[in-house]
């Protein structure tokens, strides 16, 4: 049976400022987030998010964008801060907790507000630190390590209101998570493999169900893929 994802479509989306929506698989998370293109993300998508989507909006950063420019797994952070410091040992007690749908880590890296925002939390602020982080990305890629993490360090402050997680060093091979699943997709496409997401939770307060995702997308016109769809062209 043909792979049902049409590429140039999904890329023609994204690059008009639409939404695609991502299920990732039964068993797994079993859930649907939203994805736009963060290069060119608006307080519009922003708001969408957050009417029609219901979860934490947070940005999907490929492994080697996000290792260049510093960024740690807070795992990592956990682990330092709690062999420094025996006051922190609650942090290395709650990272020995494991996630009931993977055996990998946690993508969870610092959250970020670029520094030109105010409380960074409004669509504003918000999609100001997603376009910047993204052409932040596309700076860097000739230069040192050292030079990207200063750009980093002038650019943001943290703690922010905007959770960057970094996909698995070998991407869907490694992890087959809506971090994986979205930042392999972006390179498919010759995208920057950045993009702002959130999950979409329903008025019961439980994770939209596959059904009820798949016709909100098709009810307002939007493009629906499966992950394991994704997996096949990627890999």
């Amino acid at each position: 049976m043909p792979n049902p994802i049409n590429l140039e479509k999904v890329k023609q989306e994204l690059l008009e400022g639409n939404p695609i929506f991502l299920f990732d698989e039964d068993g797994r998370e079993s859930e649907t987030d939203i994805f736009f293109y963060a290069k060119s993300v608006t307080k519009g998508n922003l708001h969408f998010l957050r009417t029609n989507g219901g979860g934490m909006i947070f940005l999907a950063s490929e492994y080697m964008i996000s290792r260049k420019l510093g960024l740690p797994f807070m795992e990592e952070i956990y682990e330092a801060a709690s062999s420094q410091s025996s006051n922190l040992d609650i942090l290395k007690i709650m990272k020995n907790h494991t996630l009931p749908y993977t055996k990998s880590r946690s993508s969870f890296s610092i959250f970020i507000n670029h520094k030109d925002t105010f409380t960074g939390i409004t669509d504003d602020d918000r999609s100001l630190t997603a376009r910047s982080f993204t052409k932040l990305a596309e700076k860097i890629e000739n230069l040192k390590d050292e030079e990207a993490r200063k750009l980093m360090g002038n650019s943001f402050r943290s703690p922010g209101h905007v959770p960057v997680c970094i996909a698995a060093s070998e991407g869907l091979s490694e992890r087959q998570g809506h971090t994986e699943l979205i930042t392999e997709l972006f390179k498919k496409l010759k995208l920057t493999p950045i993009a702002l997401g959130c999950e979409m939770v329903s008025k019961t307060g439980k994770a939209l169900t596959f059904s009820e995702a798949k016709n909100f997308a098709k009810d307002n016109g939007y493009l629906f893929l499966e992950g394991q769809h994704v997996k096949e062209v990627c890999l």
